[in-house]
C-alpha cells in the first residue's frame, strides 16, 4: 500500500449505553465506535455522507474480523486509529487499532472488507481507478 494511504483518528468516550451492568463496553459498542472512524476515513476518500446521498453509491462492510484484547470501561477515552489497508478489483480493506488513552492499551484491533455497491438496486461495483493510482 502507498505511503499515502488515508488514515486517521477518532476519539469516543466510553459513555453508560456502551457499557453493560458491570460497566464494561458491550462488543456492539466498540463497533459502533469503528463506524464513526470507518464513517470518516471514507470522507477522505470521496464518498461523504451527502456524496453517497447523491450518487446512491455506498461502501457496504462484507466481512468483520476483530479480535478483543483488553476490556474498555464506563469514563474511558478510546482512540481509534482506521486506515485503508488493502484494494482489490471489487473490495477494499480498512484496518482499526482501538487504543486506551490513559495507558496506551491496544484494546481491540479489527479488518473489515468493504465492497461498494449502487443502490436500490443492490449492484456492486469494481472499484474506481484512481483509487489504485492514488493508494494502491
Amino acid at each position: 500500500m502507498a505511503s499515502s494511504q488515508p488514515q486517521l483518528e477518532t476519539r469516543e468516550e466510553v459513555m453508560f449505553f456502551d457499557t453493560d451492568c458491570g460497566a464494561v463496553v458491550h462488543n456492539l459498542a466498540y463497533l459502533r465506535m469503528i463506524e464513526t472512524c470507518r464513517t470518516r476515513l471514507a470522507a477522505m476518500m470521496g464518498m461523504d455522507l451527502r456524496a453517497m446521498s447523491e450518487t446512491r453509491v455506498y461502501p457496504v462492510v462484507t466481512r468483520t474480523e476483530i479480535d478483543y484484547k483488553r476490556p474498555a470501561k464506563l469514563g474511558d477515552w478510546i482512540t481509534i486509529r482506521g486506515r485503508l489497508d488493502e484494494l482489490a478489483r471489487a473490495r477494499f480493506w480498512c484496518a482499526f487499532e482501538m487504543i486506551r488513552e490513559s495507558d496506551g492499551a491496544t484494546l481491540v484491533t479489527a479488518r473489515q472488507c468493504l465492497s461498494l455497491v449502487a443502490m436500490p438496486e443492490g449492484k456492486p461495483l469494481r472499484l474506481p481507478p484512481d483509487w489504485a493510482e492514488k493508494w494502491g
